[in-house]
């Protein structure tokens, strides 16, 4: 598996360089933003293990302009920032998956693992196109379309209505849609996912209504009746 580690403290990235190469990952270290914007470009990785604080282009930055060039790369934040609204704002960035340090180094292996095979497990099961009544969704291209008119959503925007298709006409409960969309474990008072429900349905309810709020529960996505 290829690796690119983006962090800047030595004691770090030797830490994690050597647990990664003994677990027998192939991993190469850039130091700075920039350093990791012409290795990202230049090669294909299976994972991107990111620091946020990093001298030049920050981590936040950083994954904005990847996910900004369609790079669709897994990536795993790694940082001391442990506030919610942090992870909250490097998730809704387009990062994948957030790890504060100190961490376990299991725990580092788990999460590179479960992404990568999660990863490789959407590759697998893409269907050419995702359909509910004028609604289009294109894996491959990350593409929307509503009654054929493109529809401009945000990374976590799109992973949410994502999520939605595929599990669409079943009700889904805020938690499940918040540890499979956020991957992280929130406060079950978080209005988050109602946030971001009310965001999708701005863009994409302009014919037709396809987000159905189910008291109580959840959300469920299916063609208006």
């Amino acid at each position: 598996m290829n690796v690119l580690l983006i962090e800047d403290d030595k004691r770090i990235s030797e830490f994690i360089v050597k647990g990664l190469e003994e677990n027998n990952f192939t991993v190469h270290l850039a130091e700075t933003g920039e350093i990791a914007r012409d290795l990202i470009q230049q090669d294909i990785w299976d994972i991107i293990l990111m620091d946020i604080m990093l001298p030049g282009i920050d981590g936040i930055q950083l994954v904005k302009l990847m996910r900004f060039k369609k790079n669709h790369t897994p990536v795993l934040m790694l940082s001391a920032l442990s506030d919610t609204d942090d992870k909250v704002n490097a998730l809704d960035s387009g990062a994948d998956d957030y790890l504060v340090k100190p961490f376990h180094f299991k725990e580092l292996i788990s999460r590179v693992n479960a992404l990568t095979r999660r990863t490789k497990f959407n590759y697998d099961k893409v269907e050419t196109l995702y359909k509910l009544g004028t609604l289009t969704i294109n894996p491959e291209e990350h593409k929307v379309t509503e009654n054929d008119k493109l529809i401009d959503l945000s990374p976590r925007e799109y992973k949410l209505l994502l999520y939605l298709l595929e599990n669409r006409n079943k009700v889904i409960p805020r938690t499940q849609i918040l540890n499979a969309v956020w991957g992280i474990n929130y406060d079950n008072n978080t209005n988050v996912v109602d946030v971001y429900i009310s965001y999708l349905r701005n863009k994409i309810e302009q014919n037709h209504k396809f987000i159905h709020t189910i008291k109580g529960t959840g959300y469920m996505l299916k063609e208006e009746s």
